[in-house]
């Protein structure tokens, strides 16, 4: 078992944690309050390859392997989530399921420029009846001729009125609920296609979230993604993606956390001795270390899962359960170890907090993937194989492994031949 990054990834943190520090963190306070995309900042991404890491070369990626993409989600949330959040939209939830549910036609047409950062994409599942139910879609997908025509509209869309291109999800018969989905890519200049940002959000204020309206907006046959009533599926495997960069952005804001309140609690005195002397200072600091290395370390069997192809829905689920509340408690002590000071901008515990709430809702609430995990272990729920498998990182081949880790199959997953001189003990 090794635990060590590869020069690979290694690299990819330096490169990451460098754009981070030098172009995004100096000026994430000032986005923050004036409510400003850094524009400057995102520009830069695409030529550094950061705007297509896990996707193949040959499709205008960098070829990374999804452990690197998760460090990508790490380092740029530890700086701002706001970038997190372009990771997720554009490359998790757009991309890299274009990449596994896309004809040839449609990965040379919109995934190549997205992954080389000339056209940014978002996701539009979420309406204002539609969130965790999510195969309650309103919005309406009609045949006509060789194209579609969809009605509705989109709600809490990260990236909204910036796209160029939206991956939704429509209604081809609201009878059949989520048997009667399909997903469709639409492009900004659509007829009918209209866009807004909303405004007064508690956190993520240096990112655009808004709203998407289709009115009899036509779309080609050839921009479904996957086939007829199969647009469930496609959204479902998408937010495995989207889960995975959520789950490692959360470690990246934790460790933020941890980083500012042992800098705090180091320099700031009182009764004679630096508060971090006090020992429940102690703990608030302890309690931090043991959630983020616990959450990285399920970031990261998720991550080395995803590189070998293998469908990860309940252990993305529980990586993202389990990294954004330790996110929003590292951030809730990061103010209280920070004391009146934490209650202002001067020091950034308060954005961390206001940033770190939203993901304990989006993309699966908390008591959503409660459910899930206890559904998973009592045997109520089984993961079917999607027509469309995840793919492999680059470089890496398909196959299932033995999840030494895993508490529901715990010791063996499946019968392991024992090595040769050796007896198993036989198990009562």
């Amino acid at each position: 078992m090794d635990f060590l990054l590869n020069e690979e990834q290694r690299s990819v943190q330096k490169l990451a944690y460098d754009f981070a520090q030098k172009e995004i963190a100096p000026s994430a306070r000032e986005h923050d309050e004036q409510g400003t995309m850094n524009w400057e900042a995102l520009k830069k991404m695409g030529p550094l390859g950061l705007l297509g890491g896990p996707i193949p070369e040959e499709y205008g990626g960098s070829g990374f392997d999804y452990i690197s993409f998760g460090i990508i989600c790490e380092e740029l949330e530890r700086a701002e989530t706001a970038f997190r959040v372009i990771q997720s939209v554009h490359v998790g939830l757009n991309s890299l399921t274009l990449l596994q549910w896309g004809t040839e036609e449609q990965k040379q047409k919109y995934l190549v420029p997205q992954a080389r950062g000339e056209k940014l994409a978002t996701f539009g599942l979420t309406e204002p009846g539609a969130g965790s139910d999510a195969g309650n879609v309103a919005t309406t997908a009609r045949k006509d001729g060789d194209s579609y025509i969809l009605n509705g509209s989109k709600l809490w869309i990260s990236l909204a009125d910036i796209a160029d291109h939206f991956l939704v999800f429509a209604s081809l018969d609201r009878s059949k609920k989520h048997h009667g989905m399909a997903a469709f890519i639409l492009e900004r200049g659509m007829d009918g296609l209209s866009t807004g940002t909303i405004h007064g959000k508690l956190g993520v204020r240096a990112g655009n979230t808004g709203e998407i309206v289709m009115q009899d907006v036509r779309v080609p046959k050839e921009n479904m993604v996957g086939e007829q009533g199969e647009g469930f599926a496609v959204a479902m495997s998408a937010l495995d993606w989207g889960r995975f960069t959520v789950a490692t952005g959360a470690v990246g804001v934790a460790q933020a956390c941890l980083d500012a309140s042992v800098k705090y609690a180091n320099e700031r005195q009182a009764f004679g001795r630096p508060i971090g002397k006090f020992q429940l200072v102690e703990q608030m600091i302890a309690k931090m270390v043991a959630g983020i290395e616990t959450s990285r370390l399920l970031c990261y069997r998720v991550g080395w899962m995803k590189n070998y192809g293998m469908k990860t829905t309940r252990e993305t689920s529980l990586a993202k359960w389990q990294a954004c509340n330790v996110a929003f408690e590292s951030a809730n002590d990061a103010i209280e170890v920070h004391g009146a000071y934490g209650y202002s901008s001067e020091y950034p515990a308060e954005r961390y907090l206001r940033n770190s709430r939203g993901a304990v809702i989006y993309e699966g609430t908390r008591e959503v993937h409660t459910v899930l995990q206890g559904e998973y272990a009592l045997g109520y729920r089984h993961d079917k194989p999607y027509r469309c498998p995840p793919p492999p990182a680059p470089g890496y081949e398909r196959k299932d492994m033995y999840d030494a880790t895993s508490a529901l199959h715990y010791p063996f997953a499946f019968p392991v031949q024992a090595e040769e001189g050796m007896t198993p003990k036989p198990r009562n």
